[in-house]
């Protein structure tokens, strides 16, 4: 029994919680998330018949996309493998084509970066000219990629690339440039696109984030398998990003990764601000998260808003963060209308996060003193642009958790707002979490509490809030 234990418990007494079908939002918009169509799979492309050889030397590239070309000349179709380990750089999935990797096939990445296609997307927010991913559909309709094989990014080589770029870059006050500048391939792509289905793949090691959805609508992820911490650590090997998309199923899946492992974005900064395009209407639902930086994670790339977000039946085990939220003071955008259901996190360090004055060395961009009488980069130019605060003030409300569990925290809560931010509207409902450290609030407002436990070794900090009587019996 502890010593000293600080209980909050709000309204009437606490229920054991376990999945509560009851607690899940249920809003019109939600039957029409996922991809509404399939590929024709009657016609069958083998990318051995145009010269593909599984013997994990070849590189087969050229092989491969001969067969996806023909197979979207044809009218659609499938496109797929006898077993093997086939080498590859970027592939591009045509309109109606069925891209099957079967069990007993594993797809390669080529280690360099000249068999990966430069091509115009967006990277963190910004865009920009950057290295095609391994598997990419960009401006297609009505394409999957699917079965039980595998993809193996073989991305060590570019994370330690990276590594070896930021122990150069951090000294010269160039922190905020070395993501950019370190250009790594994605796992998958998924850009301009709709009526689009990822299901069953397993995916390994990429170069940079694992699967990005990027202005896309109409996107099925199901029974994705994604494992990033092989031979280390992958720096930015996020699990799924859904960028800028709307109408997104992401269900059933696992990640392992080591950073956000369900993650929304909206574009960064002014770039983000002048695209201006919502993540919005997206379900999350049966899913896993292991190693990684966010169970569920909402930013730091918020310029474009994000809203009408149901997420449910997720567990956590030994995730650094839980549900995340993250901004800073010059990326702008409204995050609101999100409901959070049927939640468990087991040895989860911080299960409920709000930061928005998230990683300043990352997210403020300054420009040295030797550099300014320099040629910049166009994107350079696009990092260091100014943004006024009555536009670069991000805005967090009406955000509801409900049927939550958390257990082995090291901190049960962290809200850190700004004195100009809004963290307003809050709804806690069966809300339990068991940590060492109470933790913090700190500019926040609106909230309302119906059983929410928070038990501790200490108090909870409370600073520069209004309306959010927790104490309050």
């Amino acid at each position: 029994m502890k010593s000293l234990q600080f209980i909050i418990l709000l309204l009437c007494g606490f229920g054991a919680l376990g999945q509560n079908n009851s607690s899940i939002p249920k809003f019109t918009w939600m039957e029409n998330v996922g991809s509404h169509t399939f590929p024709d799979q009657n016609a069958v492309f083998h990318v051995e018949d145009y010269g593909a050889v599984g013997d994990a030397l070849v590189l087969n590239t050229k092989a491969i996309q001969k067969a996806i070309d023909e197979a979207e000349a044809a009218g659609g179709g499938t496109v797929t493998f006898k077993p093997g380990i086939y080498l590859t750089g970027s592939l591009f999935i045509g309109n109606n084509v069925n891209f099957n990797i079967p069990k007993g096939t594993m797809l390669t990445g080529s280690q360099n970066l000249e068999d990966y296609k430069q091509i115009d997307t967006r990277v963190a927010g910004i865009e920009m000219k950057w290295p095609a991913a391994l598997i990419n559909i960009i401006d297609k309709k009505n394409a999957a990629i699917t079965g039980n094989g595998t993809i193996h990014g073989k991305g060590k080589v570019f994370w330690d690339k990276y590594w070896n770029m930021r122990k150069e870059y951090e000294p010269k006050g160039l922190r905020w440039i070395v993501d950019y500048d370190c250009e790594r391939p994605r796992g998958i792509l998924i850009s301009d696109s709709e009526n689009i289905t990822i299901d069953g793949i397993v995916l390994y090691q990429p170069g940079f984030w694992s699967l990005h959805i990027l202005y896309s609508k109409y996107v099925t992820v199901n029974d994705v398998t994604i494992s990033n911490n092989i031979e280390g650590h992958g720096p930015s090997t996020d699990g799924v990003d859904i960028d800028s998309s709307s109408f997104i199923l992401v269900q059933n899946s696992n990640i392992n990764c080591n950073d956000d492992n369900f993650c929304l974005k909206a574009g960064r900064d002014s770039d983000g601000l002048r695209v201006n395009r919502p993540c919005e209407y997206i379900v999350i639902r049966d899913c896993y998260a292991g190693m990684g930086a966010g169970l569920f994670t909402i930013g730091s790339e918020t310029s474009g808003s994000i809203r009408h977000v149901v997420a449910y039946n997720l567990t956590a085990e030994g995730t650094s963060f839980g549900l995340r939220f993250k901004s800073t003071i010059q990326r702008g955008g409204k995050i609101e209308d999100i409901h959070l259901a049927n939640i468990t996190m087991n040895k989860v360090k911080y299960p409920l996060s709000v930061d928005l004055d998230w990683n300043p060395a990352y997210s403020t961009s300054l420009l040295p003193e030797e550099y300014k009488n320099k040629t910049l980069p166009e994107y350079w130019k696009k990092m260091l642009a100014y943004v006024d605060p009555k536009d670069g003030t991000p805005k967090f409300q009406n955000i509801s958790f409900s049927n939550i569990k958390a257990t082995g925290a090291k901190r049960c809560i962290n809200v850190v707002g700004i004195k100009s931010s809004t963290i307003e509207g809050f709804k806690f409902c069966d809300v339990s979490i068991e940590g060492k450290n109470a933790g913090v609030i700190k500019y926040a407002k609106k909230w309302k509490c119906n059983h929410l436990q928070i038990i501790s070794n200490n108090t909870l900090s409370l600073e520069n809030n209004k309306n959010i009587d927790l104490e309050n019996n």
